[in-house]
């Protein structure tokens, strides 16, 4: 992938994270993407992430993980749907704390991807480890930018 391909590439992640409802209602926002990584962060909002033990509830921090880890996958350019994902959940993250989880390929198959995931407390604290399957469904054909 082109440099100019890939600029374009992460411009369109932005802008479609910046406007996914599901993203938005979970307040994920993208920090950073290069070929094969991403970082996406999500405030752990009293409101709406955390369960009756008031930590974030393990559905939001599955939530995050996923996404992050589809992005990676989509910084290779490839479209993908999750086969499967296993996640330990390791430590609870407190309500108000702001999350940061990091996607990293370590397979690009020809039809499937295998990504782990680490989330992360503002302190750097491992909270939950994951590993995802992603099936390849197709490619993203952006055009760069003039």
């Amino acid at each position: 992938m082109t440099e100019r391909n890939y600029t374009a590439l992460k411009e369109y992640f932005q802008e479609t994270y910046r406007d996914n409802s599901y993203v938005k209602l979970l307040e994920m926002k993208l920090v950073h993407i290069e070929p094969g990584m991403a970082r996406l962060s999500m405030p752990i909002n009293p409101a709406k992430h955390t369960n009756l033990y008031h930590v974030a509830h393990g559905g939001a921090m599955a939530s995050v993980a996923d996404t992050v880890m589809g992005v990676a996958c989509g910084s290779l350019g490839r479209r993908v749907v999750t086969l499967e994902i296993n996640m330990n959940f390791i430590k609870a993250a407190e309500s108000g704390t702001i999350v940061s989880a990091i996607g990293r390929v370590v397979h690009n198959g020809r039809n499937t991807l295998v990504v782990e995931c680490e989330v992360l407390a503002q302190d750097e604290t491992l909270l939950l480890k994951a590993r995802g399957t992603f099936y390849v469904v197709g490619k993203f054909d952006i055009e760069p930018s003039s």
